[in-house]
């Protein structure tokens, strides 16, 4: 499934930095056309001169229903959309008695905007050949000390994208989680007192680490990697 000048299309949220932005260079790169989703209004105008052609940038709210609607409608309008990775989410790393209701909201943010994408993403295209990748933490497989809530969100995530794997199996729509570990990016820069710039320095590399899920995401085989979990090396 293509546009009008044959690319195909992507939707990645969360895209203006970090891991979501090498997605979108990335999958650009190769071609695709891509619609990057982030709330971050002054570095989407920067990469909206980055990347010109074959791209589209819409500012706003994952967590908003109206504005999903809305951006997967007009991604839609484009043609087919062939591929939507849910990367967007905050973290809030804490002690387990120093959390508040303010960081439950935060952490629930990923889950809220994973739900409301691939529901309009999956009625855009008609429930059919569409994969949508997820993109948690090995947050979701274990329990850190320190991430309770953070954990909680991401067991959600799973939850999710398990059930949607369930409810799609057996069709041609393809649901993908994706299980990262730590990565060198800001993601943690509210957290220095948890994760130091010398242990975040020591996380894989984001070009590195999108290659490797876009390898397993985007190919010509007849199959599909359900699951991907990837760590450092050391």
């Amino acid at each position: 499934m293509t546009d009008s000048q044959g690319r195909r299309i992507a939707i990645v949220t969360g895209g203006a930095s970090g891991l979501g932005l090498e997605f979108v260079r990335q999958l650009h790169d190769a071609g695709w056309l891509v619609a990057n989703i982030d709330f971050n209004a002054e570095a989407m105008a920067d990469l909206d001169g980055r990347f010109g052609e074959g791209y589209l940038g819409f500012v706003g709210d994952v967590t908003d229903e109206a504005f999903t609607r809305e951006s997967v409608g007009r991604v839609a309008a484009e043609g087919h959309i062939d591929l939507l990775i849910n990367n967007a989410g905050q973290p809030s790393f804490k002690t387990p008695t120093a959390y508040e209701a303010a960081d439950v909201d935060k952490c629930l943010k990923g889950l809220r905007g994973m739900i409301l994408w691939s529901v309009e993403t999956l009625k855009a295209t008609g429930e059919r050949a569409v994969k949508i990748a997820n993109v948690m933490s090995t947050a979701a497989t274990r329990g850190n000390a320190n991430e309770s809530v953070y954990c909680a969100a991401k067991w959600g995530e799973k939850g999710y994208t398990k059930s949607l794997q369930a409810a799609y199996k057996g069709t041609d729509v393809k649901i993908v989680g994706v299980y990262p570990g730590g990565i060198d990016t800001d993601f943690y820069r509210e957290s220095r007192d948890y994760v130091s710039l010398e242990k975040q320095h020591s996380f894989m590399r984001p070009d590195e680490l999108a290659r490797v899920i876009l390898f397993n995401l985007v190919n010509d085989a007849n199959l599909t990697v359900s699951d991907i979990r990837i760590e450092r090396n050391s």
